[in-house]
């Protein structure tokens, strides 16, 4: 169950990390330059499925019942993390969703 928890708070940072470097302001303040768009597009969309992703586990770490709601505060502590990290460390933020995956793999390992 912790696990699935975690997966799906990672998972929700993921998604929202590519909603945000989907927008042409965010690209280029992590970047330096404007992405195509096309590569906008699929940043958003692998957004919109990391965050359907998260769902997914969080229904399935607390049931139908509480997933949902347990959701919401996933995303919201998700987006609260990337707000606060944006303006002061941008890489760092985009550097948190493959260390996360991989603290997530190793919690999965162990339990």
């Amino acid at each position: 169950m912790l696990s699935a928890f975690f997966g799906g708070l990672v998972l929700a940072y993921a998604g929202m990390v590519g909603l945000c470097q989907g927008l042409e302001r965010h690209y280029k303040q992590v970047w330096q330059r404007l992405p195509a768009p096309v590569l906008r597009r699929g940043l958003r969309l692998a957004g919109w499925a990391s965050l359907a992703a998260s769902f997914a586990a969080s229904v399935a770490a607390w049931g139908w019942a509480m997933g949902p709601v347990g959701w919401f505060g996933l995303i919201s502590l998700a987006g609260f993390a990337l707000v606060m990290l944006l303006p002061y460390a941008p890489r760092l933020s985009l550097l948190l969703v493959p260390a996360g995956a991989f603290a997530w793999g190793l919690a999965w390992l162990i339990a």
